[in-house]
């Protein structure tokens, strides 16, 4: 009997490939011969290669046009039997559907955000989890997995000396705790006049430095945060994807809301302190998989195994994309996220 051939679709973000690597680890655990082909944006293929999970990994610009067209070509001559689309857009739906891939999994009508996407589907998901990690698993199981999720190990890569900033070069920074100030918008983002002030204490009471992790467009959020926070001198950091994996790696603790470096960083065995407000860490909280069937994820004020979770309580769940900090991550104080920092860093090992 062939080995099966499987396509993978998810071509980004950051959060949403973490959150998938449970659901194709599952796959992998159950044909561990099988060609996994993983289909992503170039800026995530080092990050997808860290996961061991996939065969071969391929890589398309959905916004030019000859990118797609040779993504669909590539696709058709490898004549896979299963395409598994985890993002269920249009532009991820319609690759493997153009490309002839006989049988296509995807999430049905109530579980995806664009209209229509699952009529490029001939097996439609109707996801009942809680976290979007085990719905994605809903998808691996579909497609012949034993279990939805499983465990999976990422391999970052050696930090270069050149990928440091100057102010960390040579310097002995071994107690130091990573914040992610931003966000895929701004509603779901601590001030980063708070995160200054957590920098100032997290100085002054537990001796920790701080590094501040930002990406393209974020550079007044950490301007901000380093005005806030006094003399603790916080690391400003806008480097590559493989050195901030190492850092993360490195550190003793990360604080950050619902933002990509956040989930990488518990993919990364680094215990986070995860700040929630409008999105519900139920479903997009961090999320340590086990392998087995489906696993709920928990939220609110706990402390899930090494991640403390911090939420208002009442909080209405909404994904509306706004510009302005929501009502409810202004509830969240920093002497509260200083003690969960200080939990974290004191429990016994």
């Amino acid at each position: 009997m062939a080995e099966r051939r499987f396509l993978v679709v998810r071509l980004g973000s950051l959060g949403d490939i973490v959150h998938t690597f449970p659901a194709v680890a599952a796959l992998r655990e159950s044909f561990p011969a099988a060609e996994i082909i993983w289909l992503t944006h170039a800026r995530y293929k080092l990050l997808v290669r860290s996961s061991g999970l996939a065969s071969t990994i391929r890589t398309s610009e959905t916004r030019a046009t000859s990118s797609v067209i040779k993504t669909i070509r590539e696709i058709r001559a490898a004549s896979f039997d299963t395409a598994i689309d985890y993002q269920g857009l249009w532009k991820s739906a319609s690759l493997p559907f153009l490309a002839g891939v006989k049988r296509r999994i995807g999430f049905s009508a109530e579980s995806v955000r664009e209209f229509g996407v699952p009529l490029l589907y001939t097996d439609r998901v109707h996801a009942t989890s809680a976290h979007v990690a085990d719905q994605n698993g809903e998808l691996s199981k579909r497609a012949g997995a034993q279990n939805y999720v499983a465990n999976f190990r990422l391999d970052s890569p050696p930090l270069q000396h050149e990928e440091l900033p100057p102010n960390l070069r040579g310097d002995v920074m071994k107690n130091y705790v990573v914040l992610s100030p931003g966000g895929g918008w701004r509603s779901k983002c601590w001030p980063p006049e708070r995160f200054g002030a957590l920098c100032k204490k997290l100085f002054e009471s537990l001796s920790l430095r701080c590094l501040v992790n930002y990406g393209p467009g974020e550079e007044d959020l950490a301007s901000k945060v380093h005005a806030g926070s006094g003399d603790a001198d916080p690391v400003l950091f806008n480097g590559e994807l493989g050195a901030l994996m190492s850092l993360l790696r490195g550190a003793v603790c990360a604080v950050g809301g619902d933002t990509g470096p956040l989930h990488l960083a518990v993919a990364l065995g680094t215990p986070v302190v995860a700040l929630f407000g409008p999105t519900d860490p139920a479903r997009n909280g961090p999320y340590r998989a086990t392998t087995g069937s489906s696993r709920a994820g928990k939220s609110s004020d706990h402390q899930n195994g090494q991640d403390i979770v911090l939420r208002a309580p009442n909080v209405v769940t909404t994904h509306s994309r706004q510009d302005r900090t929501h009502p409810s991550m202004l509830e969240i104080q920093v002497d509260a996220v200083l003690e969960a920092v200080r939990g974290i860093v004191e429990a016994p090992n």
